[in-house]
């Protein structure tokens, strides 16, 4: 199995910026659809951004042009840089990993991260 473990969540002002990061187990480059998925408490899990196997990048519409999905295959790692942060971008942020192709719901992605808290404030 791939182990999932996220990092960089933490508490920034509302138009302030982080950056997550996921370190995988083992080499999913070419083989795994990598994906940043977010919930709130008593919402649904819903994915953020989506990275394939070729690197085709997908964006949910709430974050578009403010997001970056990206991925060093190198040193097996998933990134997502978070611009413009609003107070709607608050949940805890999962990595997860699928294969071979992206979709949009969390039903179908295998492996996941523990999550790490994104909190916006005004």
């Amino acid at each position: 199995q791939v182990q999932l473990v996220e990092s960089g969540g933490g508490s920034v002002q509302v138009g302030g910026s982080l950056r997550l990061s996921c370190a995988a187990s083992t080499y999913t480059g070419r083989t795994y659809c990598m994906a940043w998925f977010r919930q709130a408490p008593g919402k649904e899990r819903e994915a953020v951004a989506l990275i394939a196997s070729d690197s085709d990048t997908a964006y949910a519409d709430s974050v578009k042009g403010r997001f970056t999905i990206s991925k060093d295959n190198a040193g097996n790692t998933l990134y997502l840089q978070m611009n413009s942060l609003r107070s709607e971008d608050t949940a805890v942020y999962y990595c997860a990993a699928r294969r071979p192709n992206c979709l949009w719901s969390a039903a179908y992605y295998d492996y996941w991260g523990q999550g790490t808290q994104v909190t916006v404030s005004s």
